[in-house]
């Protein structure tokens, strides 16, 4: 087996959990190897770490798949497979459409599975995933047994691994829009066009977390609404009227779709901009009892950030400014590299800006289906606060 051996003077971030090695970790490479190749991991006194494959073209020269010596083959990925699944089961009881298997966190790197209903979303975003395919395939048809598996591996990140892009049925045939059920409400979900695997799982516990603040009086703001998932929740907890704002019209189309599936006659449809409609209602003196403001990531970058907290500040400030004194104010970033201090700060700034005063009632991250390894911080990108907006 070929050893990589990494370098004395460098983070303990292996032994701590991670399952990341760069190029810059490595000291020395023993054998031979191809890239995609399993190898055995040492430190600097030759103490064994860990398996991984390796990949020369990717700045993470190794991912870690065990911790153990042990043997990588079918039956390693049918267990890994199995064990993901089970946690889903066991924290989301009787669970059919979620994030099944979560890359890293669940100890399959470069390997993102959705699951709707009896169809998989599969997305392979590295090579020594992509050489083990047959293995993953039989893992997936072995524990879930799904009618049809389409692959999403349409992402850049594959070309840095030295693969090319595809999407396309993998395993079985069906119909590219599948309709699936989460916290009561029904959606149709695009698996073929739909954004990065055709939902966002990740906030499913944030969505069923509005409802205290829904009764059959609330009027409701859901901005970057997407494909109407706060709004079409905020609809079932009984709000009495609902306004979905997206830029996308294939997105505001598709809510509508969700809406009508669910037998929701109560919302408004805004095709535009959601930075000027804030403003522009700001203007207006336009106000609603709870105000949503979930936009796409921002900072794609560490060099983004500066530049990302402007435009956070923007729709929080304008969004804090639409609520009726003693409404809820509900905000959240994707963007991995916008830190929770760093929110929780503009959040802040922006309060004072709009002359409010807040009282935060729920915070949280991404849901149950989306673990997080303690030593690998990228886990924690998603930030979701509920706050009790006052004037002052």
């Amino acid at each position: 087996m070929t050893k990589v051996i990494l370098e004395r003077k460098r983070k303990k971030r292996l032994e701590q959990g991670h399952p990341w090695i760069y190029q810059s970790e490595v000291n020395r490479i023993e054998g031979e190897y191809q890239p995609g190749d399993i190898v055995d991991v040492y430190n600097h006194q030759m103490h064994f770490l860990g398996k991984g494959y390796i990949n020369p073209r990717s700045q993470m020269i190794v991912r870690v798949l065990t911790y153990k010596d042990e043997e990588i083959n079918e039956e390693f990925f049918v267990n890994k497979i199995k064990k993901a699944w089970g946690l889903r089961q066991l924290l989301i009881p009787e669970v059919r459409s979620c994030r099944a298997i979560y890359g890293e966190a669940d100890f399959l790197p470069g390997l993102v599975v959705d699951k709707y209903e009896d169809t998989l979303v599969v997305q392979i975003m590295a090579l020594g995933m992509e050489v083990r395919k047959e293995w993953i395939l039989q893992g997936l048809l072995t524990v879930f047994k799904p009618k049809a598996i389409y692959l999403r591996n349409d992402v850049y990140v594959r070309e840095l691994e030295g693969l090319e892009q595809e999407k396309g049925f993998w395993y079985g045939e069906g119909p590219t829009e599948v309709e699936i059920e989460e916290n009561g409400v029904k959606y149709i979900v695009d698996i073929k066009d739909g954004q990065k695997t055709g939902f966002f799982f990740d906030q499913r516990e944030n969505r069923a977390a509005i409802q205290p603040f829904i009764t059959p009086d609330t009027t409701l703001l859901d901005c970057f609404t997407h494909t109407g998932s706060f709004m079409l929740n905020g609809a079932s907890y009984g709000a009495k009227h609902v306004t979905a704002v997206d830029i996308s019209e294939h997105a505001i189309d598709t809510a509508r779709r969700n809406a009508e599936l669910n037998g929701f006659t109560n919302v408004e449809y805004v095709v535009a901009n959601a930075f000027d409609y804030l403003r522009d209602c700001v203007n207006e003196g336009k106000q609603w009892d709870v105000v949503i403001v979930d936009p796409p990531a921002f900072a794609k970058s560490a060099h983004a950030v500066r530049k990302a907290m402007g435009g956070y500040k923007d729709i929080n400030l304008n969004g804090l400014k639409l609520v009726k004194d003693g409404g809820i104010f509900i905000t959240a970033s994707c963007s991995f590299h916008v830190r929770s201090d760093q929110f929780k700060e503009m959040i802040q700034d922006a309060a004072v800006d709009a002359r409010k005063v807040l009282r935060e009632l729920h915070w949280s991250g991404a849901g149950y289906d989306h673990p997080k390894l303690l030593a690998a911080e990228e886990g924690s990108y998603l930030k979701f606060g509920i706050y009790e907006v006052h004037s002052r």
